[in-house]
Parts: structure tokens; C-alpha cells; sequence
């Protein structure tokens, strides 16, 4: 199934019909331009390729200019593939909006986490605080990483500080609270990656 690029507006919160409140992100997801179909005859496997978000013609590369002419839209930002099956009905410059999501339940969510630099081993994973008492010298640092003789090596994945954030992170089976399909808003249950006004993409739970 299809899915859509959106963009994080912001976190909010609806009641629901106990009066109990619900924190929802909102999420502006489209409308999008198809600018590729893909097929099995030609390129192996039946994929739709949809854009989202304007950007200047003197910003974008000469060939992504003539791929865009094709689909008779402007530039755009954001390009993402979706597979689909081989029977679809979507054709090259359609327009995909939030009717594709009207009848789903839940939500998968894509993104970009905060990028939040070089942190140490308390920020980035959580740990705790070394002793504090006199003499004490790693209050915050780590302390041995080492291993025994054998097999005289630091451990693969082992937590040590580092550059935290800024990496692709997918919430799956967001609950969908609501949906505005003429301002083109989802409301979906709890946060999801990224900052605001950040690229996400949005497809139904499977």
C-alpha cells in the first residue's frame, strides 16, 4: 500500500469522550505528486514514486529538473518509493492525499531523531552515575572497558559515548486519533521522530 510524506507540525492534545486527554503529534502529510511508476517489465518490480514539499528550479539538478517535467509538476523537496501491487491505479503527475488513509486504524511514522552532538554515556544510553565520594574520579566517566587476557578485545556494541541522535528511527502502530482531510492533518497518538518541521513518511501498520 501507499503511503505519504508529511511534514511535523508540532504536538497537542485531544479528549477523548471519557474527557480523558491524549497527547497527539499533527502531522501535515501531502498532498503529494506521483513522479515515477515503476513496473516489472522495465525496472524489475511494480513501485510508485511520490514528491512532497516545493523547492527553487535553480536549486535542483539538471536531471532531476527533466524527471520532474515529466510528472508536469515543479521541483520538489522530498522523493520517496513505495511498492505496490501490480494492479494500481495511480498514474504519473496523480495527486495522493490523506484518502489513502481514511479507512487504517494505525500508522507507521518515519524520521529523522534530534541531532544532539557528541554525549556521554549517561545522556546517550542511560547509565548511572559513578560514586561521588572523595577521591572518587569517574563520578560521570567510565569506568574499565576492557575483557580478560582472553579475548583481550572491547566488545562489539559495547555503550561508550558518542555522537547521539540524528539518525533514521520508524514509531510503528501509532494509533490514528483523528483526520483532516481538507486541511490535509493527521493527528496521531503519542510523539514520533524529529524535530518540528521535519521530513516524515507515513504508511499503514501491516
Amino acid at each position: 500500500m501507499i503511503g505519504l510524506i508529511g511534514t511535523k507540525l508540532g504536538m497537542t492534545r485531544q479528549f477523548n469522550e471519557d474527557g480523558r486527554s491524549i497527547p497527539v503529534t499533527v502531522i501535515q502529510a501531502g498532498p503529494c505528486v506521483v513522479t515515477q511508476v515503476k513496473n516489472e517489465q522495465t525496472d524489475g518490480y511494480s513501485a510508485v514514486q511520490i514528491g512532497f514539499g516545493a523547492k527553487k528550479a535553480k536549486n535542483t539538478p539538471m536531471p532531476m529538473q527533466g524527471h520532474f517535467r515529466k510528472a508536469k509538476t515543479d521541483p520538489l523537496r522530498t522523493v520517496i518509493e513505495y511498492r505496490v501491487d501490480v494492479k494500481h491505479e495511480y498514474n504519473l503527475g496523480d495527486s495522493v492525499d490523506l484518502s489513502v488513509l481514511a479507512e487504517v486504524s494505525s500508522v507507521d511514522v518515519t524520521g529523522t531523531t534530534k541531532g544532539r552532538g557528541f554525549a556521554g554515556r549517561i545522556k546517550r544510553h542511560g547509565q548511572h552515575r559513578g560514586p561521588d565520594g572523595h577521591g572518587s574520579k569517574n563520578v560521570r566517566r567510565m569506568g574499565s572497558i576492557g575483557m580478560h587476557t582472553f579475548p583481550g578485545r572491547v566488545t562489539k556494541g559495547k555503550p561508550m559515548p558518542g555522537h547521539y541522535g540524528a539518525k533514521r528511527e520508524t514509531k510503528k502502530n501509532l494509533e490514528v486519533v483523528a483526520i483532516d482531510q481538507e486541511k490535509n492533518l493527521i493527528l496521531v497518538k503519542g510523539s514520533i521522530p524529529g524535530h518540528k518541521n521535519g521530513i516524515v513518511f507515513i504508511r499503514a501498520s501491516r
